[in-house]
């Protein structure tokens, strides 16, 4: 049976005002410790390691309910430093490609 997962589509955008040799995108590394925090505490796990895909940067979460999961993607986006457009797609872990599954723009539900 196929598990479901979440596609946290970011777009891949540099964080305006870095000093030179900065990392133009640190928000990534804080989406993925945030990320990894919420699989400590048991609310969703970590699927596989992000990627990036064009002009967005994946994350991909499982474990939990389609609910909690958007959740997670809802409070991704609101995150200090990630752009504006971040997207949900709700997918499998059989899809062929990124993108494929449901897309949803991310709210605000209670996790």
């Amino acid at each position: 049976m196929p598990t479901m997962v979440v596609e946290i589509h970011v777009p891949l955008l540099p964080t305006p005002g870095l000093s030179n040799g900065t990392h133009p995108f640190p928000w990534i590394d804080e989406v993925e410790d945030f990320l990894s925090g919420l699989e400590d505490q048991g609310v969703s796990e970590v699927f596989d390691e992000g990627e990036e895909d064009g002009d967005a940067y994946v994350f991909f979460i499982a474990g939990a309910s389609r609910h909690d999961l958007l959740a997670v993607a809802s409070r991704v986006a609101t995150l200090p430093g990630v752009p504006a457009g971040t997207t949900a797609f709700v997918s499998s872990d059989e899809a062929e490609e990124l993108g494929a599954g449901r897309r949803v723009a991310p709210a605000l539900p209670a996790l």
